[in-house]
């Protein structure tokens, strides 16, 4: 039996995944865009008392309380600014039998990248701050490598258990929505999702 080429193309496409890349601090990240449930705008995070460093705080996302992750917190560096490109990426993670629902603190939302098997190359072991078993492997983005993350790893909810059951708007949030800003699946994600990130991208 003979394998076609058009065979080893429709293979190498269906092997294909894409990743959603966003900045921390000066280093690109990337994790599945199958996790990526949308991209919000920063708005007010209420902060939880007796929380570990890394967790900014809680929103109020339509009725849901969802932690924001402060990843730059949990790899040892300086903690995030909230600047004008700041940005919270939704993703939902396994917690168990259930999927339990989390935000990143991003500084910024790149793009969504393609990648195949052969792209992604194994963690460094070296030279990182983060550690590696949070990694998937890494990828090439432009001059610079981008870091795929395990977000059932890193966003692990072990250490999450404490969080209250839900949050009141406090005064300084009430009359506060938190904008919703879907994520589309189209041909360009984040031409909704972070117009002024995907601009920023475009200019570099």
């Amino acid at each position: 039996m003979q394998i076609t080429r058009e065979e080893i193309n429709r293979d190498t496409e269906q092997n294909v995944q894409q990743y959603l890349t966003f900045m921390i601090g000066s280093e690109e990240y990337a994790i599945s865009l199958l996790k990526v449930k949308e991209i919000i705008e920063y708005d007010t995070v209420t902060q939880v008392p007796k929380t570990p460093e890394w967790i900014r705080g809680v929103i109020n996302l339509r009725g849901s309380v969802v932690p924001v992750i402060d990843l730059a917190v949990k790899f040892r560096q300086a903690a995030s600014v909230a600047g004008k490109l700041t940005c919270i990426v939704i993703t939902e993670v396994e917690s168990g039998d259930e999927a339990a629902v989390m935000g990143i603190m991003a500084d910024s939302v790149r793009q969504v990248i393609d990648l195949r098997p052969q792209d992604i190359e194994d963690s460094p072991t070296f030279g990182t701050r983060v550690n590696v078993d949070y990694l998937l492997g890494m990828a090439r983005s432009g001059k610079k490598f981008c870091l795929l993350l395990d977000t059932e790893k890193v966003l692990s909810t072990d250490e999450l258990l404490e969080l209250p059951e839900s949050v009141e708007q406090s005064p300084q949030s009430a009359g506060t929505s938190q904008p919703d800003v879907e994520l589309h699946l189209g041909s360009d994600p984040l031409e909704s999702a972070a117009p002024e990130a995907s601009e920023a991208a475009g200019t570099e």
